[in-house]
C-alpha cells in the first residue's frame, strides 16, 4: 500500500492558496461540509511518488490563528486536535511574495505548535516585474525551515514542493518565538500547572475560549481547573505576543528581502482609480453585469435549443421503440422530460459561474465588494453583508453560510433573513424561459436585446428588495453596533484556466446531482399523478366520444382531446383545480399552480413540472418551450403565458423564498426555527401580492 501523508494547505485570504490547492489536487478533489458545522471542507490527493501520495486539506483563509469567526475556528480546532483523522503531518503555509512580512505572522504560530512547517511562497513570477529580491538560503536559516519559491499560474516550483513534503520528517521543529516572552509570570504559572502540556497550545485554548464563548468546543479539561486572566488582559497578551512576532519578522526580513519601488511596473493603482471611482467605478461595473447577462442569453441560445429538441426527439424516440405501456409512458413522459428539465439550464449556469469565477479570480470581485460598502452603509448593513449578498447571485446557500464572518450577530441576523431575496442561479432558468416567451427580442442600441436587459432588471430587483429589506428590518431590530468593515484588495492577475475550469465544473456538478434529484424525484411522481386518477379518469375515451359524437375529428384530434381529459380529471388536475382559485388572480391556470406549489422544493423545479405535465398523454415531437407557448388561457383565452401573467410569474419568483434548503440553512445558523418561518411567509405573502397587482395592472 502507498504510503499517505496528510498535508494541510494553510494562508492569509488572497495569496492564492486555492491555486495551489488546485495544481496539488487538479480534479482529484471532493468539497463537503466539516462534521456538525457549514463550513466548506475541501479536500483532495496528489501522488508524490511511486509509493507516496499526500491527502491535501484545504482550510479556510485565516489571518492569524486569533480568530474572531467559525471560519478561521475551524482552523484552530484542527491544528490542536491530534486525535482528528484529518490533523496534518505537515503544514504548508501559502504566503504572496507581495505581502509577506503579514503572511509571516500566521506562519510563525502554525511552526511554534510543533508541527512541521513548510513555507511555500506563491506568485514568485511577479518578482521581477515588483522589483523585489529575495535571499531564500538566509531566510530558510532565519526561520529554520524549509522554502518551497512557486508560481501556480506558471506553474513552476510545484516539483520541489512536493519533495519538501516528502521529507518532511527532516524539517526542524523548532518554535520561531518563546511563548513565555509574552508574559513571563503568567507562563510560568501555566507551565507549573500543567507540566507535561506544549505552553504555545494551552496559550491558543485559552484566549480562544475569550473569543468565542459558548461554542460547543472539544477542550482540554484541565483547563477548566486553571485560574486564568481576565478577558481584557488576555487580549492585551494576545496584542503582546502579535507585537513580539512582528518584531521578529521585521528582523528576518529586513535581511532577506529587498524591493525596489522605484523600478516596479505597477498598473494596479492606474487601474484602482478608474475602477473604484466613486461614479464611474459603477458605471463600469453596471457595464460588466450587462454584458454578462447579455452574454447568457446569446451564447447559450444554442446549445440550449439543440439540447431541448434533442430531448423531445428522445422522447418521442422511446414511446416508437419501446413497447406500449405504462412503463414505457414513465420513461418517455416523466423521466427523460424531468431529465431534460434539469440539463437544458446547464449552459446559462455554466457560463454564470464561468463569469462570477473570472471576476473573482483576476481579483475585481474584492474591488466591487469595497464599492458596494459605501452603498451597503447607508442602509444598515455590514460592509461584510456584501459578500454574502453578492455570493447569493450563485446559491443563498453558501451565502448564508458566509455570514460567519460577520461578528455582530443582529447585523448577520439581517443578512441572512435579507439574503434570499438576491437573484440566485436557481431562479435563473425560470427568469430564462419566461423571459423568452413573454418578452420580444428586440434589439436595443445594436448590441443588447430587451430581454437580456429584462434579466438584469431581475437581478437588480432582488439586490433591491435585499437592500430596502435590510434598511426596513435595522429599524425593526432596532440594531445599535455596527462594525467596520475591511477587505483586502488583491492584485489584478489574469484567471488561471485550470483555476476557472474547476469552478464551472464543480458548481454546475452541484447544480445539476443537488437540483437534479429534486426535479427528477418530482418529475416521476407528479407522472404518476398525472396518468392516473379516480372516476372519469378512467372512462375518459367514452365520455369524449359522448361529447363529440356530433364532430367529426380526426383520430390525432380526438385523441388530444382524450389526453387533456384524463389530464384534467387525473389526481394532479384534481389537485391542480383546487388550488386554482388562489392562483387564478394572477394570471395563472391550475398547471402553473401545480408548478408553484411543487418548486417550493426547490425553485428550479417549476420548468421541469411543466415539462412533465405538457408530456403526459402527448404524441408530437415537440419542445417544453413550444408547450408553453400553445398554452390558452381557460378564462381569457389567447396565450397563457403573455405579458401580464409573465410578468406576474416573474415577479412571484423573485420575491418568494421557495427552497427548502435553504430554509434548512436558516435554521441551522440562526439555531431557531422562528426565523426561517417568519422569512418564509413574509417573503411568500409580499410575493402574492406584487404578483397579483402586476397581473391586475397590467391584463
Amino acid at each position: 500500500m502507498a504510503k499517505q501523508i496528510n498535508v494541510a494547505l494553510i494562508g492569509n485570504p488572497n495569496t492564492g492558496k486555492t491555486s495551489v490547492f488546485n495544481r496539488l489536487t487538479g480534479l482529484n478533489q471532493q468539497v463537503g461540509n466539516y462534521p456538525g458545522i457549514t463550513v466548506e471542507k475541501k479536500q483532495g490527493t496528489c501522488k508524490l511518488s511511486r509509493n507516496v501520495k499526500a491527502h491535501v486539506i484545504d482550510l479556510p483563509g485565516t489571518y492569524s490563528l486569533n480568530a474572531s469567526s467559525l471560519d478561521e475556528n475551524v482552523v484552530i480546532e484542527l491544528l490542536l486536535n491530534k486525535n482528528d483523522k484529518d490533523f496534518p503531518d505537515v503544514a504548508v503555509v501559502v504566503a504572496d511574495v507581495e505581502n509577506l512580512k503579514r503572511n509571516l505572522l500566521l506562519f510563525t504560530q502554525i511552526k511554534d505548535l510543533g508541527i512541521p512547517t513548510i513555507l511555500a511562497i506563491n506568485m514568485a513570477d511577479r518578482m521581477k516585474r515588483k522589483a523585489i529580491s529575495l535571499d531564500i538560503e538566509i531566510l530558510e536559516e532565519k526561520l529554520e525551515t524549509k522554502i518551497a519559491l512557486i508560481s501556480s499560474r506558471k506553474n513552476e516550483g510545484f516539483d520541489s514542493l512536493k519533495e519538501l513534503i516528502t521529507n518532511f520528517g527532516k524539517l526542524n521543529n523548532k518554535p520561531c518565538l518563546n511563548a513565555s516572552v509574552i508574559a513571563p509570570e503568567y507562563f510560568n504559572r501555566l507551565r507549573k500547572t500543567f507540566p507535561n502540556q506544549d505552553l504555545y497550545k494551552l496559550w491558543l485554548v485559552i484566549t480562544q475560549d475569550v473569543n468565542f464563548g459558548k461554542l460547543d468546543r472539544q477542550e482540554l479539561k484541565v483547563v477548566a481547573s486553571f485560574k486564568t486572566e481576565s478577558e481584557s488582559n488576555l487580549k492585551r497578551l494576545q496584542q503582546k505576543e502579535t507585537i513580539a512576532r512582528y518584531q521578529f519578522i521585521n528582523k528576518v526580513l529586513k535581511e532577506t528581502l529587498i524591493v525596489d519601488a522605484a523600478n516596479a511596473k505597477d498598473l494596479r493603482s492606474r487601474l484602482d482609480r478608474v475602477l473604484m471611482h466613486k461614479f464611474w467605478g459603477y458605471i463600469i461595473f453596471f457595464g460588466i453585469l450587462l454584458l454578462i447577462f447579455q452574454a447568457i442569453f446569446d451564447w447559450s441560445t444554442y446549445p440550449m435549443d439543440w439540447i431541448d429538441s434533442t430531448f423531445a426527439s428522445f422522447s418521442e424516440w422511446t414511446k416508437s421503440a419501446m413497447p406500449a405501456g405504462d412503463f414505457t409512458n414513465l420513461i418517455a413522459e416523466g423521466i427523460i422530460p424531468g431529465l431534460g428539465g434539469i440539463v437544458i439550464f446547464i449552459p446559462q449556469i455554466a457560463f454564470l459561474f464561468l463569469f462570477i469565477s473570472i471576476l473573482e479570480e483576476s481579483g475585481y470581485m474584492s474591488r466591487v465588494v469595497f464599492l458596494m460598502d459605501r452603498v451597503m452603509r447607508r442602509f444598515g448593513l455590514s460592509g461584510k453583508s456584501v459578500v454574502p449578498l453578492i455570493s447569493g447571485t450563485a446559491c443563498a446557500i453558501p451565502a448564508i453560510m458566509a455570514t460567519r464572518n460577520i461578528e455582530n450577530w443582529k447585523e448577520r441576523l439581517i443578512t441572512i433573513l435579507v439574503t434570499p431575496f438576491t437573484t440566485c442561479a436557481a431562479r435563473l432558468p425560470v427568469y430564462l424561459i419566461i423571459i423568452s416567451l413573454v418578452i420580444p427580442e428586440q434589439r436595443v442600441l445594436g448590441i443588447f436585446t430587451l430581454q437580456g436587459l429584462s434579466l438584469l432588471f431581475m437581478y437588480f430587483l432582488g439586490f433591491a428588495s435585499a437592500i430596502v429589506s435590510a434598511w426596513l428590518l435595522d429599524r425593526f431590530l432596532k440594531v445599535k453596533s455596527k462594525t467596520f468593515f475591511v477587505v483586502e484588495m488583491p492584485n489584478y492577475k489574469l484567471p488561471l484556466f485550470k483555476n476557472v475550469a474547476i469552478t464551472v465544473l464543480e458548481k454546475t456538478k452541484s447544480f445539476v446531482f443537488g437540483a437534479g434529484k429534486i426535479i427528477l424525484a418530482i418529475s416521476v411522481i407528479l407522472w404518476v399523478l398525472a396518468s392516473y386518477g379516480p372516476g372519469d379518469f378512467n372512462n375518459a375515451e367514452s365520455i369524449v366520444n359522448e361529447q363529440h359524437i356530433s364532430e367529426t375529428l380526426t383520430d390525432q384530434e380526438l385523441d388530444t382531446k382524450i389526453a387533456a381529459f384524463k389530464l384534467e380529471h387525473s389526481y394532479i388536475g384534481i389537485l391542480g383545480k383546487g388550488i386554482e382559485p388562489a392562483v387564478a388572480p394572477l394570471g395563472y391556470d391550475w398547471k402553473i399552480g401545480i408548478a408553484i406549489v411543487s418548486s417550493f422544493a426547490a425553485r428550479e423545479v417549476f420548468v421541469g413540472t411543466l415539462a412533465t405535465i405538457y408530456s403526459v398523454g402527448s404524441e408530437e415531437e415537440e419542445t417544453i418551450k413550444n408547450r408553453m407557448a400553445a398554452e390558452v388561457n381557460p378564462i381569457l383565452g389567447g396565450p397563457l403565458f403573455n405579458f401580464a401573467s409573465g410578468v406576474s410569474l416573474l415577479l412571484f419568483y423573485a420575491f418568494a423564498m421557495q427552497c427548502m434548503s435553504t430554509i434548512a440553512i436558516v435554521k441551522k445558523e440562526t439555531n431557531s426555527w422562528k426565523w426561517p418561518i417568519w422569512q418564509f411567509t413574509v417573503m411568500t405573502a409580499i410575493a402574492y401580492i406584487v404578483a397579483l397587482g402586476a397581473y391586475q395592472f397590467l391584463k
